[in-house]
């Protein structure tokens, strides 16, 4: 099934980083969405007091395949009901709140999310992962923790996989990076320089290059050959623990390794279970020990 809404997500997100005449555009679908989705790019253009080519140049900075697409997507948009946005909490808040709030925002932020990835560049990415003889994953800070959820969980399938949050670790890995190695970029803000410059390195190499951003134009995803975004999740005041961009990350991250496990799926069942017995190997080992310890 493809994914026809996130059309009027794109614009807002977007708006104050376009070009004037795209801008105009934008400002208009926004505030006329239900007309704007009955015309022609012509007619939009002349609405919006600018042009047909501007509506087209639009439409490839929202990273869309043309005009049908974003009217296709803020149709979906337009069909969607009971949305409540994203919600703060507040002083002294109940505990009861606390759990609707964050549930409620962390469900939007998986929805929007999903509204964003783009089939065609997910699937570039899961071809490029499942070739991979290397995937290096990176981030810093919260977007580290990503990486290194990413790194356990294509381990668990054969994959040879790293996730250093040591900058010169990981600029001594891509350094020898080969075609066939994936550098996998994260970075919420995309404004992440370390992650930009790996990027940059891999590309110098001949690596396969791939960035996950919050949806936008960035540093990071301008050096990325394949561009995966998340939520940009307009989050509220407390942020230090990133999560609603955590959850969106952590939910890309996800759907890419059931993806790449989904194409080989026998094969990856075996290395499940041969990974799950070798964990409870060691567990039985250590529960021996500690009976001998205390016998």
């Amino acid at each position: 099934m493809t994914v026809t809404t996130g059309g009027l997500a794109m614009l807002s997100e977007m708006l104050s980083k376009l070009p004037p005449s795209e801008r105009k555009i934008a400002s208009y679908i926004l505030e006329n969405p239900q007309e704007s989705i009955t015309m022609t790019a012509s007619e939009l253009g002349k609405n919006s007091l600018t042009s047909s080519a501007a509506v087209i140049r639009l439409c490839k900075s929202l990273d869309l395949k043309g005009f049908q697409d974003l009217k296709l997507r803020i149709a979906g948009d337009l069909q969607k009901t009971g949305e409540n946005g994203f919600r703060d909490i507040e002083p002294n808040e109940s505990k009861f709140n606390i759990i609707e709030k964050m549930t409620s925002n962390s469900i939007q932020t998986i929805k929007e999310t999903a509204e964003l990835l783009s089939i065609d560049e997910l699937s570039k990415a899961v071809e490029d992962l499942q070739k991979a003889n290397n995937i290096h994953f990176f981030g810093v800070g919260a977007s580290s923790i990503i990486a290194q959820d990413a790194q356990q969980k294509f381990l668990r399938i054969n994959k040879n996989a790293t996730a250093f949050s040591d900058i010169h670790m990981a600029a001594t890995l891509v350094a020898n990076c080969q075609e066939n190695d994936v550098v996998f970029g994260i970075s919420f803000s995309g404004k992440t320089f370390e992650v930009a410059k790996l990027l940059e390195l891999a590309n110098k190499q001949g690596a396969k290059t791939i960035s996950l951003t919050k949806y936008g134009t960035s540093i990071v995803g301008d050096q990325a050959k394949i561009r995966l975004y998340t939520s940009a999740t307009r989050e509220p005041t407390f942020r230090s623990g990133a999560t609603s961009s955590r959850i969106a990350q952590l939910h890309v991250i996800d759907i890419l390794f059931m993806c790449v496990a989904s194409q080989a799926y026998d094969e990856t069942v075996t290395y499940l279970d041969e990974t799950r017995d070798a964990i409870n190997f060691l567990r039985e080992k250590i529960k021996i020990k500690v009976k001998e310890q205390k016998d």
